[in-house]
């Protein structure tokens, strides 16, 4: 059975459908909708992330790349980027990438900054069905992303302005694991945590290029946090607690 998109995207980021379409839903006999329910009543019952070994944890690594920092006020989503990671394994072949289309002109900065030309953008997916797609790719995943609360931010605003639907999704910094392993190391942009732990800077400011360098990074801290005994998101919170 091939569900509906936007279906798959509200399971995905609320964990739960809202009351509106779970009535719809209800009012639908036909098998595949019944099936479904009771699928999704059994999966919103499975154990949390928080508790998943790190050496087990699947993650999505993304980046979004967008015309400002403030999108309640108008600022919008050039282009989103994800990869794949399984523990400490960046799996680099499985991968997410689209542009977004966008309206009016972007910035020389945005421009110079992202590569990203206004022309590009005219035929561009909406951002609608962009986000869709790449919820469905992090389907099953925990969500990370360097200095998450940009993304966090985006996301929030426009999963309510596209869908009425709040953003629930877990998005773990990768600042959590850095302040843990090296309390006393003060590295905040991408450039600087990736020279300072060799991973070479590639395709910076675009949106798969800053995922792919933001997931080596995560292995790199995945790592070094379970030498200090850390097993599980839950004791990485724990540890930050404190």
């Amino acid at each position: 059975m091939r569900m509906n998109p936007l279906i798959q995207f509200m399971k995905q980021v609320q964990g739960k459908i809202n009351s509106s379409v779970y009535a719809s839903l209800q009012g639908q006999s036909s098998p595949q909708h019944v099936a479904f329910l009771r699928q999704l009543e059994k999966e919103l019952k499975m154990e949390e992330s928080l508790t998943v070994p790190l050496n087990d944890l699947n993650v999505v690594v993304f980046d979004l790349e967008t015309t400002g920092f403030f999108p309640e006020q108008g600022n919008q989503i050039l282009s989103i980027g994800a990869v794949k990671v399984k523990g400490g394994e960046v799996r680099r072949e499985e991968t997410f990438y689209s542009l977004a289309h966008c309206k009016g002109q972007l910035s020389h900065e945005i421009k110079e900054l992202t590569g990203i030309e206004e022309s590009e953008l005219e035929n561009a997916p909406q951002l609608s069905k962009v986000l869709v797609d790449f919820y469905d790719f992090a389907r099953g995943h925990v969500l990370v992303a360097h200095h998450a609360s940009h993304e966090k931010k985006f996301l929030q605003h426009y999963n309510w302005k596209l869908f009425r639907s709040q953003f629930k999704h877990r998005i773990v910094d990768t600042s959590f694991l850095l302040k843990i392993a090296e309390p006393n190391v003060n590295l905040v942009t991408l450039e600087d945590c990736c020279k300072h732990c060799n991973v070479p800077v590639i395709d910076r400011h675009h949106a798969l290029g800053d995922a792919k360098m933001t997931a080596e990074l995560w292995s790199v801290y995945v790592a070094r946090v379970q030498k200090l005994g850390i097993k599980n998101l839950r004791e990485v919170y724990e540890r930050l607690s404190r």
